[in-house]
């Protein structure tokens, strides 16, 4: 089959990662076009992929004003701009790849899938999470009836004490009115997992509690500057700039989350310094315009009786390995982050261990565990066969984890429990 030919809409760090599927596959998958207002990333993508000048765009608007040229876009822009392209590129017939979330209103992703059913394209939203081997494994032992019914799940995202400062205290995800809310900025990921364990389960109830603790202004420490290199008191700060950033890079560690605080080469620890002197990752974390909250539970109520529990909370070593516990009627199944999936069996009450798949060796291998890969494997074969089931998280699936989503966001704001209809809508 001819290889499937990609435009890049986002240069930033999740574009830059899809992308690079090309660079181990390129008899599948080659990037022929890319669209970002920030020069410098355009040049990059086009040195490193070879991309003609004509198809390098600075706004992706021209780019959908040229005549097709391209067999699917993957959008990778900030959360509030995805719906504009998305439904740009499906009007021009462009199957897409794009990155979570959908939108960030729920009449943006009802806007976007409805753009890709009447222009019948492919859409994959990447919630990798589903693509996660852990994931799948236990999906697959669900099904196969390895616990029973399953009665109860317990999941939960623990963030990460300085990855939380970095992309919702100091970062792009810190503020609702700027990006989104926390529970879909950062976990419409783990909403998503329990409706895939529960696939055939409609959700009929939903309340969530949550709260922005710590990172205010109120807590800030006495002699604390407003900015982590003027700061007599950092040495005792544990969200100091100087540890998560000028750390790493005086160990040889340029990657993420360097590379978002210092995105043009060199790094160096001159580069790093003076974008921490001048540049929001800087800053004091008791003095920044963050407003999402770090830490929430949301509670979830089946049609068939099942619950569900997911809690996210920021303050934690690990970062973002998942834990889960699924309690069914046959037994008991456990895992954390990258497995095994432990299984305990009520009747001869052993415990069996299972192990999980791992990507091939290719450069995504250490995103997402490897789900990364997976997704971008099973979006290309499906736009070169038109086999669509080989995606994971379609349009219609996609869009009822998002107004899951929101009906529990709308739970925890308003301090209410929300009745969930069967179109998505709540009240």
């Amino acid at each position: 089959m001819a290889p499937v030919r990609a435009l890049i809409v986002g240069a930033g760090s999740r574009g830059e990662v899809y992308s690079q599927f090309s660079l181990d596959n390129s008899e599948r998958f080659q990037v022929v076009g890319v669209a970002d207002p920030r020069l410098f990333r355009c040049q990059r993508f086009q040195q490193q992929y070879n991309i003609p000048q004509e198809n390098v765009f600075t706004d992706w608007q021209q780019a959908a004003e040229r005549e097709k040229f391209a067999d699917c876009v993957v959008i990778a822009t900030p959360d509030q701009q995805h719906k504009a392209p998305a439904v740009a590129f499906a009007d021009h017939g462009y199957h897409i790849l794009l990155e979570k979330p959908m939108a960030v209103t729920e009449s943006d992703c009802r806007e976007i899938v409805s753009a890709c059913e009447r222009n019948n394209v492919i859409l994959s939203v990447c919630h990798v999470l589903r693509y996660y081997p852990p994931v799948r494994k236990i999906k697959e032992l669900i099904d196969s009836g390895a616990i029973g019914d399953v009665v109860h799940i317990q999941h939960m995202e623990p963030v990460g004490f300085w990855h939380f400062a970095h992309s919702y205290v100091r970062g792009n995800w810190r503020n609702t009115a700027g990006s989104s809310f926390s529970l879909l900025a950062k976990s419409c990921h783990d909403v998503d997992l329990i409706r895939y364990w529960l696939s055939g389960a409609r959700c009929v109830k939903v309340s969530s509690f949550g709260s922005l603790m710590h990172f205010r202004p109120e807590n800030k420490p006495t002699g604390a500057a407003s900015r982590c290199l003027d700061c007599q008191v950092e040495n005792s700060c544990p969200y100091s700039a100087k540890k998560i950033y000028l750390t790493r890079v005086k160990q040889g560690l340029t990657g993420w989350p360097v590379s978002v605080v210092c995105p043009q080469e060199p790094v160096d620890v001159e580069s790093l310094t003076e974008a921490l002197r001048t540049g929001p990752y800087g800053r004091c974390v008791y003095e920044c315009d963050n407003d999402v909250v770090s830490n929430q539970v949301v509670n979830f109520q089946f049609d068939g009786g099942q619950t569900a529990s997911f809690n996210m909370v920021a303050f934690t070593q690990e970062i973002c390995e998942r834990q889960t516990r699924i309690s069914g009627t046959k037994g008991e199944l456990r895992c954390s982050g990258p497995g095994p999936v432990y299984v305990y069996d009520f009747l001869t009450q052993t415990t069996a261990e299972h192990r999980c798949a791992v990507a091939p060796p290719n450069r995504m291998r250490d995103n997402h565990g490897g789900a990364d890969f997976f997704l971008m494997d099973a979006f290309v074969r499906a736009v070169q066969s038109d086999v669509r089931s080989e995606v994971l998280t379609g349009p219609r699936d996609t869009l009822q984890s998002h107004l899951l989503v929101f009906a529990a966001e709308q739970a925890r704001l308003q301090d209410k429990v929300m009745t969930v209809h069967p179109d998505g809508s709540y009240s």
